[in-house]
């Protein structure tokens, strides 16, 4: 699993030239209606073990929570599984706030 920074994430997105990412929230329902990323799909860290058979193994993805801790457990689950593309969004959604986007909710 590699890290990716906010604002590595954030030109990554605005790169027209580059496939984007399935970005992944591992956060529970209540912090997700808070605040998320555009385009996000969700499925919390505990629903990742009988849910991880209906995500591309194949897919690039950038995982998030809050700050990086549970997203990077997720992803190293995920590679056990066999995944191989897998991202850990460092700092998580409070520092895609702080760097990039301060109209993301902080909690």
């Amino acid at each position: 699993m590699d890290s990716i920074t906010p604002t590595e994430l954030k030109a990554w997105l605005d790169d027209p030239t580059r496939a984007k990412p399935v970005l992944l929230d591992v956060r529970e329902d209540w912090e997700v209606k808070l605040c998320s990323l555009p385009s996000s799909s969700h499925i919390p860290m505990s629903s990742i073990p009988a849910q991880a058979q209906t995500l591309d193994r194949d897919a690039t993805m950038v995982l998030y929570c809050h700050h990086g801790g549970r997203s990077a457990q997720v992803g190293l689950y995920l590679e056990r599984m066999g995944f191989k593309q897998i991202y850990n969004l460092t700092g998580g959604i409070n520092a895609w706030s702080m760097q990039v986007d301060p109209g993301v909710a902080t909690y």
